[in-house]
């Protein structure tokens, strides 16, 4: 296994929007599923097979849009309306590609990888406590994860990386301020 995701989301949705590192600093911008190696490595990951015949674009641009729409409920804030419609695409595009798997609760499948996420994109804002989704504090990183915390203060994707960043970050401008 070439690439190790990491799949601190919470969700399906969640761990694919997270395989862009460095989302919000376009001088590290990394796609870490550039390659069809990588996308096979992050589908046997979190448990979805990834058929042969899928496309990167495909996988990027569910990725791309439901970013758009998670980013600002993370925030606290509305979705653009041409975001919402452009994930309903999406939506109403996996939906014909999809078979229902029981009645209570109503749930759907398919074989189609972007359809199965353009499908998790729906859990998330059905089903998930939107209240809990948080985009990591770390000023560059942008990865968004649900807060599952008891007391809802989680603040980074992962306390070993951008959190021991920003910890060693307030160290350095403390020792900084007395020396000056």
């Amino acid at each position: 296994m070439g690439y190790l995701p990491e799949l601190i989301g919470g969700q399906l949705l969640l761990d694919l929007l997270n395989t862009v590192s460095w989302r919000l600093d376009d001088s590290r911008w990394i796609d870490r599923l550039s390659t069809p190696a990588a996308l096979d490595d992050w589908c046997a990951a979190v448990g979805l097979s990834a058929p042969r015949y899928t496309k990167l674009e495909d996988v990027t641009r569910v990725r791309e849009t439901a970013y758009l729409v998670a980013l600002p409920l993370a925030r606290g804030e509305a979705p653009a309306e041409v975001e919402l419609e452009a994930l309903q695409e999406l939506l109403v595009d996996a939906l014909s590609r999809a078979k229902p798997t029981g009645v209570r609760p109503l749930d759907w499948t398919t074989d189609d990888l972007p359809a199965t996420l353009a499908l998790s994109a729906a859990r998330l804002l059905e089903h998930e406590d939107l209240s809990r989704l948080r985009e990591c504090q770390d000023d560059d990183c942008g990865w968004l994860f649900m807060d599952r915390s008891k007391n809802g203060s989680r603040r980074w994707c992962s306390s070993r990386d951008c959190g021991n960043r920003a910890r060693a970050k307030r160290h350095y401008q403390r020792v900084r301020a007395v020396q000056s």
